[in-house]
């Protein structure tokens, strides 16, 4: 008898105790992120991959991303896409703009004003208990001998990227060299986009697919 009252116990307990609530993965960024929530798209793929996995009731996948975002335009609403929604944690997959706009929009993002939002919205993650995972950008252009003509300074603010995620002990998706590898292994004829991108920045199938595995492999970390 008492055997059969603990065990009804037990029962109810587990039924009234919460069940362990999926953890939420917001994804920041430009036209690239807005982009992934569509058929095809590098978070669309993490969610068939989750499945795949038998894992969709550990994780939720949404994409926060609007074209022509640079880094302050992320900073601006923040609060209102990213901390009003209650992440676990938020995916940062940013630059490309901030980059690509100085030459052909004569805009884009200085690299010291770059580093400040940067850390700023870094800063409000940290206030609120959400985890940051840092992307470097991909490419604008996938020539293999430095001669797209915005290396440089792509370059330059991957390794702002890289000095963020190194000093704030965050992981860092270094999708910069990732594609750059690729590209080395698989564009012998030195063409600019057509093998990870339609148009030397945006994402085909096969560059959504190869960002869809590098981020899962930290996501499925988390």
């Amino acid at each position: 008898m008492k055997t059969f009252v603990f065990t009804i116990l037990f029962a109810l307990i587990a039924l009234l105790m919460p069940a362990d609530k999926k953890k939420r993965i917001i994804f920041f960024g430009d036209s690239i992120t807005e982009s992934g929530i569509k058929p095809g798209g590098y978070i669309k793929r993490m969610d068939s991959m989750i499945a795949l996995q038998s894992k969709s009731d550990l994780y939720e996948l949404a994409g926060s991303g609007i074209s022509g975002n640079k880094i302050y335009d992320l900073y601006l609403r923040l609060d209102e896409d990213v901390l009003s929604k209650k992440p676990d944690m938020v995916v940062m997959y940013i630059g490309v703009n901030d980059v690509w706009h100085k030459r052909n929009a004569g805009t884009g993002t200085d690299p010291d004003k770059f580093e400040k939002f940067y850390n700023a919205i870094l800063s409000k993650l940290a206030v609120n208990n959400i985890k940051a995972v840092l992307c470097t950008p991909a490419v604008i252009g996938e020539k293999t001998d430095f001669s797209n003509e915005q290396d440089g300074d792509l370059n330059k603010y991957s390794n702002i990227i890289r000095s963020i995620a190194d000093k704030n002990n965050l992981p860092i998706i270094d999708l910069r060299k990732i594609f750059l590898d690729y590209n080395l292994k698989n564009n012998p004829s030195n063409k600019e986009s057509g093998i990870l991108t339609t148009d030397r920045v945006h994402l085909n199938a096969k560059g959504n697919q190869l960002v869809a595995e590098e981020m899962l492999k930290v996501i499925l970390a988390f």
